[in-house]
């Protein structure tokens, strides 16, 4: 425990000296920092992971209140990349962290998604969820992506699976249905989904910056933030079987 930081000394109880150092050395991107990717992002910083890119270009809305970690009647207007930052920092000085402030899209996601040891995709467009995750795993990088946690209730029916064995998810359905078409891939992404049933969203609205109006989805708490967990949960899983 020579040089341990005192704010991991319960993590090393489970990981021991080499899982700690383990985790310090990896590299993991992070896509998206609303109700999913910032409780993600979040738990791999208070794991010790080494090294983290973040992309987010929006702001906090009044909306996010009820389910986003960065969100607070005080935040209203704040750049969430720059929120994060501020509670990594806060969380562990050591973290080499990379804010990137953009909009991920098919054009550009090859030029800001870096060679790393994880991508995590925590964002809403679909055609940027499937660019990022075509991509990604076209370059060989492993990936974990977060489907639909708006719309539902039950924390019971939270799942973790490869996305071919997604079910009773509107856009599991649709990101297999591309990946497929635009990728020929079928499998190897690892997801986070739900199979119950979900309610229906609000018809299509306009949506602040970049991209196309879409359904307003009905959101509860504990829901996106159990999504996040579980992502954190599994690439950190795999981050110390690596």
């Amino acid at each position: 425990m020579n040089g341990l930081l005192p704010q991991f000394e319960r993590t090393h109880i489970l990981l021991g000296d080499a899982g700690l150092a383990k985790l310090a050395q990896k590299h993991v991107f992070v896509a998206g920092l609303g109700g999913v990717g910032s409780y993600c992002a979040e738990a791999l910083a208070r794991a010790g992971v080494g090294h983290l890119t973040l992309l987010d270009h929006d702001v906090v809305a009044t909306s996010n209140i009820n389910r986003q970690l960065l969100a607070l009647l005080s935040t209203v207007g704040q750049p969430k990349a720059e929120l994060m930052r501020a509670r990594i920092m806060d969380i562990n000085p050591e973290c080499r962290l990379e804010i990137l402030r953009t909009f991920l899209n098919s054009e550009n996601v090859n030029e800001l998604v870096p060679d790393c040891d994880y991508v995590v995709d925590a964002i809403d467009s679909l055609a940027c969820k499937v660019a990022l995750v075509g991509e990604s795993v076209k370059r060989g990088l492993r990936v974990a992506s977060s489907m639909g946690a708006g719309n539902r209730l039950d924390p019971g029916r939270v799942r973790i699976d490869d996305i071919s064995k997604t079910e009773m998810c509107p856009l599991a359905k649709q990101m297999r249905k591309r990946l497929s078409r635009h990728y020929d891939l079928r499998k190897g992404v690892l997801t986070v989904f739900s199979d119950e049933q979900p309610r229906a969203p609000l018809p299509p609205q306009p949506v602040d910056g970049p991209g196309r109006a879409r359904a307003v989805n009905g959101t509860i708490s504990y829901m996106p933030p159990l999504f996040g967990m579980m992502l954190a949960g599994v690439v950190l899983k795999a981050l110390l079987e690596s």
